[in-house]
């Protein structure tokens, strides 16, 4: 994996068909086939530029994570520095970004459903993009009793509107989420062990 690729036009072009079709159908769903005849290349090209399907995964998953940050810099930026603006800015940004980018839910959660092998080289993207999260947590979390308690309590929320969001298990789920993290930073919270 170490292999730097040439961002051809035609390897975004692969690039972006594979994020289509990844999305909308999963990981293991989608051949180099469909992928190939999306993107207008060869098979010969896709292998050519990323070098197998679990390349390909990688630089998927990779592309994802790094918009999402991309996405969430500048409103935390503005968010300023108050622990619950900043945790409000977080929740609305994912709100956001779900309204207009993943219909499907978490991409994150959806590959780890399929790739949960620790040796599997996407992986370390997955848990790369969720202890990520989980540190931005800790750093809104800064000034509580416990930031680790209370940075996870904050994932766990996070997490689940994700997962109720992405399933339409019930409306708003990234409000209701928001509401009681901001309530947990003003809780006295401790690690269970």
């Amino acid at each position: 994996m170490d292999t730097v690729i040439e961002w051809t036009p035609k390897a975004r072009a692969v690039l972006a068909a594979a994020d289509a079709l990844f999305y909308a159908h999963g990981i293991h769903a989608v051949g180099v086939d469909l992928i190939a005849e999306r993107a207008g290349v060869t098979k010969k090209t896709l292998y050519g530029r990323f070098g197998s399907k679990e390349r390909l995964v990688v630089e998927y998953l990779r592309a994802r994570d790094h918009r999402w940050r991309a996405f969430l810099d500048p409103i935390l930026a503005a968010a300023g520095e108050e622990p619950a603006e900043r945790l409000r800015a977080v929740f609305d940004a994912s709100a956001r970004w779900a309204a207009e980018h993943s219909g499907k839910g978490c991409s994150m959660i959806n590959a780890h459903a399929e790739i949960s092998d620790p040796a599997h080289p996407a992986y370390e993207v997955i848990v790369g993009q969720k202890t990520w999260m989980l540190r931005l947590f800790t750093d809104i979390a800064a000034g509580t009793t416990d930031p680790s308690a209370t940075a996870r309590g904050i994932m766990l929320l996070h997490e689940g509107a994700l997962v109720s969001d992405g399933m339409h298990t019930f409306d708003e789920a990234y409000a209701h989420a928001c509401a009681v993290a901001v309530r947990l930073l003003a809780l006295p919270i401790s690690s269970p062990v």
